[in-house]
């Protein structure tokens, strides 16, 4: 019988809190028990503005999910996000002095060593190393160099550093309600793990979160990512258009947009309406209207994501297009609305590679909550590989192997 540890993960936003837990079998396999809903006081724009409201919206969250799974929650991996979040790549080289010219792990240690070593202000600091790709003697495209002979190594790794107050606050949260965390992972990373396929970070592809008070973007090519983003634009941004626009009031005007809110042409949602006129609570207004005012801010949205391309011809560095997902990602005609607007293939992302009691996660909204356990999942395979070395994982990879024909 296959053994299984528990992982969770919290996902912290600007609208929810999604606590989520799972367990994980020796082949890898992740299995959601329990999830945990609610709804988040206390950030703004991804950031915490008031600790003991954020402090209970979470605990809440935790509390359903241990309910739920019949777990307690003693750990997690957290995502992080908001506007302090930036990100740069950097490039490392250390020679092979050994007389056998071998690249070992210990090899691998160091040129990330010496390419983390950049100068952080000191009120930031390091989220993420992530190598991007190795040269030996000059050929690059390696992927893991361990084992080749050579003698100079070079790394370029992609760099994420964050707000050391930010995070603080962040963990204080966590960590006020009596939970430990096992890392902290930039959300669009996260959700990249739980939208994307391999192949399509192979081709070149965007990411992009379109949350309640930001937008996370993850640019990836050849296989790694090549570029980070965040956007203070989002969710929150359209629905005040709408509060603004219409004379409504916020929760009305974020009900509306839920329940009839879409971007494709007013005679084509005309149809699924049946009338032009929308009531909620007794506020009236016309559904072209409300259209109008989502579509003008998500096509905004939609430019300000290739913006942050740092090359303009970007129909040949991600010619796989863009994947859209978070909460916003459920706006009927979206797609359609990516493909006129950017010229680009686009499709929403929707969180896969888990079973269980995941059916409520199977919607955009929770891309980061998946992912997050995707990424904890990994992280534990590999710390399994460090402590029973080679055996063990040959073991799992036949385990994997064996798992794709049941």
């Amino acid at each position: 019988m296959k053994k299984r540890s528990i992982l969770t993960s919290i996902d912290v936003g600007t609208t929810k809190v999604c606590t989520t837990v799972a367990d994980m079998d020796d082949g890898g396999g992740v299995r959601v028990i329990g999830v945990g809903i609610t709804p988040c006081v206390g950030l703004h724009k991804g950031l915490v503005v008031n600790i003991n409201d954020a402090k209970e919206s979470i605990r809440d969250s935790v509390r359903k999910a241990e309910q739920a799974s019949g777990h307690r929650v003693e750990s997690a991996f957290v995502g992080v996000t908001g506007r302090h979040i930036s990100s740069l790549n950097n490039r490392a080289v250390v020679a092979i002095t050994r007389n056998d010219r071998l690249v070992r792990s210990d090899d691998l240690r160091r040129v990330l060593t010496s390419a983390r070593s950049i100068k952080v202000p000191a009120d930031r600091r390091l989220l993420h190393v992530i190598p991007r790709g190795y040269a030996i003697d000059g050929q690059s495209g390696v992927k893991n160099p361990v084992g080749m002979h050579g003698f100079r190594l070079d790394v370029e790794a992609h760099i994420i550093t964050a707000a050391i107050t930010s995070i603080q606050n962040l963990v204080k949260c966590i960590r006020g309600i009596g939970i430990d965390i096992d890392d902290l992972i930039l959300e669009p990373l996260a959700s990249s793990e739980a939208v994307l396929s391999q192949d399509e970070k192979q081709v070149g592809i965007i990411l992009a979160d379109i949350g309640g008070g930001t937008t996370d973007i993850a640019i990836f090519r050849e296989g790694s990512i090549w570029h980070t983003a965040i956007l203070p634009v989002a969710g929150y941004q359209i629905t005040r258009d709408i509060a603004i626009g219409l004379g409504l009031p916020f929760d009305v005007a974020e009900e509306m947009k839920k329940k009839y809110g879409s971007v494709a042409p007013v005679y084509e949602a005309k149809t699924s309406i049946g009338s032009d006129n929308l009531m909620t609570n007794g506020h009236g207004v016309s559904h072209q209207d409300l259209c109008d005012i989502i579509r003008a801010r998500v096509e905004e949205i939609l430019r300000l994501i290739v913006l942050e391309m740092p090359n303009s011809e970007y129909e040949t560095l991600v010619p796989d297009g863009i994947v859209l997902t978070g909460g916003s990602a459920n706006l009927a005609g979206i797609e359609a609305l990516g493909r006129n607007t950017l010229q680009l293939p686009v499709r929403v992302g929707i969180p896969s590679n888990i079973y269980g009691i995941a059916e409520t996660l199977h919607d955009p909204a929770y891309a980061t909550s998946v992912g997050l356990l995707l990424w904890g999942a990994k992280r534990r395979e590999m710390q399994t590989w460090q402590r029973h070395g080679f055996g063990s994982g040959l073991r799992r990879l036949v385990s994997r192997v064996l798992n794709l024909f049941h």
